[in-house]
């Protein structure tokens, strides 16, 4: 899920980071100290005369207070470093329909992706961490996480998760610093809205 009319950008440049995103659209220290360090409010629109627009989304999900005392390794501060140093995709559509269906963002429009996942796997490999929590959010539990809730493909206990089902196994698959040649791997591309629980298609914008 990324934010409207962001398809054209992401197949040109691939699908960035939040840390990336700020090194290709040339941010300054200061303001992209920032994005990196603290919980984003509101998202935030970052302009260049050469890459266009860009949305970085906010953070709302996370209340600080329940973070501070759900972290087991690291600081807030590292904490959101983690997170704006990865892509995220969601393994199920159950997972992605809640996304969309939460207050910020239903009933609004978004482009989603639809990802081959195997070529995607074979070639970023040694970049993919695997979560078993939704990361990004202490809502409606803040469960225990810290820098190793990130494993290496290998590190998975998958016979343990497997118990709870497509949708408990693999709550996250992450991409350090992002997919470069995203568009390779995307078969298919729709401006699309939650409501109600249904993932409606409002425009295809791309079908391989």
């Amino acid at each position: 899920m990324a934010s409207r009319n962001s398809w054209e950008s992401i197949r040109k440049y691939g699908l960035l980071s939040t840390s990336k995103l700020l090194d290709l659209f040339e941010v300054p220290p200061l303001e992209r100290e920032k994005v990196e360090n603290t919980k984003r409010w509101e998202s935030i629109y970052i302009v260049h005369p050469r890459y266009g627009t860009a949305v970085i989304r906010d953070q709302k999900p996370l209340s600080e207070s329940k973070l501070k005392n759900c972290l087991t390794d690291c600081d807030l501060q590292t904490w959101y470093r983690q997170l704006n140093s990865k892509v995220f995709f969601w393994l199920d559509l159950e997972r992605l329909k809640t996304l969309m269906s939460a207050k910020e963002y239903r009933g609004k429009i978004h482009t989603v992706l639809t990802i081959d996942t195997e070529p995607l796997v074979r070639k970023w490999v040694r970049n993919i961490r695997l979560s078993p929590l939704n990361s990004g959010s202490t809502s409606p539990f803040a469960h225990a996480r810290g820098l190793e809730s990130f494993m290496k493909l290998e590190d998975y206990p998958f016979a343990e998760r497997l118990k709870r089902g497509d949708y408990g196994c693999v709550a996250e698959l992450t991409v350090e610093n992002g997919v470069s040649d995203i568009a390779k791997h995307t078969v298919r591309v729709a401006h699309a809205k939650c409501q109600e629980g249904n993932l409606r298609t409002v425009e295809l914008l791309y079908q391989a």
